[in-house]
């Protein structure tokens, strides 16, 4: 039995919580990953995982294992970068997570001229609007929107600024008024993105003011009509009429300018968190020196650029 395939298979498996899901993450059958890691544990004489119907836990023994392995696969990515970056241009295979709009928008259409630019190099792009964890899923490099907790671990390489506006349609707002005061958005049909804490509310503060000192910010319970984890659901509820929806400024630039939707409360800055958010590329710190990272980050940023996205 192939000794990486099971530190593998165990590794993702502890990572998805379950052999199902670690076998789509993987792209074979549950049966051969269940065959893997059950191949790891009779080898070590060790029971890795708790196994029930619902789901599947690390035992001590399995969280001191999972906690080598991974600096195994770590090292191991690193031994890749080191040989591929020394045979002179960029090869093999790049793994990256990115949310699903951001990337049907911003990474695809740069594909024909990362393909033009390395021939050699083979993207796996892995598109979820959920957090991964780099190691256990062998994500090279990770999209993120939104505020970051320092991490030694990770290099978090930002991007852009990341802005939020509220936007609505005009039959929407012909129908139920305008929101004068960020108040006012208590009485209306919100359409809300899905994050980890069932949050149900808006945070928005004035953009005007004395910049020497912080404007407060004010926190508004909202009536979700509508709650998904995907940006471009929300914005195809929005256009329906169903509601007024939080939504990042470069999903609805288009339809803002052609008045298929309208901004509202535009003299707030607003977000479901903190208030100073941005778009980053995370990766690995013991991958700090991969080209192929470094060529993709790079063209990303370039790609965001020609898309009038750069900046703070």
């Amino acid at each position: 039995m192939d000794r990486f395939a099971e530190l593998k298979a165990f590794n993702v498996v502890a990572a998805c919580g379950g052999f199902s899901p670690a076998a789509r993450q993987l792209g074979v059958a549950t049966s051969s990953v269940t065959r893997l890691v059950d191949a790891l544990e009779e080898r070590l004489g060790a029971v890795l995982l708790n196994r029930s119907t619902r789901s599947v836990t690390l035992t001590e023994a399995g969280r001191t294992y999972h906690d080598e392995a991974r600096r195994i696969l770590e090292r191991l990515d690193a031994a890749d970068d080191a040989v591929s970056d020394r045979a002179g241009g960029v090869a093999g295979l790049l793994r990256v997570a990115a949310p699903v709009t951001f990337g049907t928008m911003f990474i695809a259409p740069m594909l024909p001229e990362l393909r033009a630019r390395h021939p050699h190099l083979t993207l796996d792009l892995r598109l979820d609007d959920s957090a991964v964890n780099l190691v256990d899923e062998s994500i090279d490099v990770a999209i993120r929107i939104g505020s970051l907790d320092a991490n030694p671990s990770l290099v978090a390489r930002r991007l852009t600024g990341h802005a939020r506006v509220l936007c609505a349609s005009p039959g929407y707002l012909a129908g139920r008024g305008v929101p004068q005061t960020p108040a006012d958005l208590a009485q209306h049909d919100c359409l809300q993105f899905s994050f980890d804490g069932n949050r149900r509310s808006w945070r928005l503060r004035r953009k005007d003011g004395d910049a020497a000192f912080d404007l407060p910010v004010q926190e508004i319970d909202v009536n979700s009509v509508v709650q998904a984890n995907n940006g471009e659901l929300l914005r195809q509820a929005a256009l329906s009429g169903l509601g007024v929806a939080m939504l990042a400024d470069w999903l609805v630039q288009d339809d803002l300018l052609a008045g298929r939707l309208v901004q509202v409360l535009d003299d707030y800055e607003v977000n479901p968190g903190p208030m100073d958010v941005a778009l980053h590329a995370l990766y690995q710190a013991s991958r700090r020196g991969s080209h192929k990272i470094r060529m993709f980050v790079d063209l990303l940023g370039e790609q965001l650029a020609r898309a009038g996205l750069s900046g703070p």
